[in-house]
């Protein structure tokens, strides 16, 4: 059976997910460090897996495979859950492939070097219009390459 998987803590588009996942009929389930208020509905669950480091991140990739959909912002949770089998797609509606994590995960090691040497560097850009409406569509669109595999 086909399962949404979010890394929830920081997730901006829960909502986008219960849309997409509800038209889908397809089993969600919020991951998060504290308890999170989740719709009413039978295909969404809610997990909280404490605070330890890594604790959110750890549930998630022991449970990925072939047929996950893992929302996470997270590029080293991205990786393990590519590993796993899973397809994985960042809020920003931009996808984690097996193509791309690779570099993903060299910039994320370049820009914590310069952070630990003080320099000044920027975050990610603000969350936009365009972005929810980017996730809105690669989750559809994984979704339905999902289904169709199977």
């Amino acid at each position: 059976m086909i399962h949404v998987l979010v890394d929830a803590d920081a997730c901006p588009v829960k909502e986008e997910i219960y849309k997409v996942s509800f038209r889908h009929a397809v089993q969600v389930t919020i991951v998060s460090n504290s308890p999170m208020r989740v719709p009413a509905h039978e295909l969404v669950s809610s997990v909280v897996v404490g605070t330890a480091f890594d604790a959110a991140d750890d549930w998630i990739a022991g449970r990925a495979d072939a047929d996950t959909v893992c929302i996470t912002a997270d590029i080293l949770l991205a990786d393990r859950c590519l590993k796993a089998g899973a397809a994985v797609i960042a809020p920003n509606g931009k996808p984690f492939t097996d193509n791309s994590i690779g570099a993903a995960i060299a910039m994320r090691a370049i820009m914590s070097d310069l952070r630990a040497n003080g320099d000044a560097v920027g975050g990610p850009p603000p969350f936009s219009k365009s972005d929810r409406s980017r996730f809105l569509s690669a989750l559809d669109e994984t979704l339905v390459r999902l289904k169709r595999k199977r």
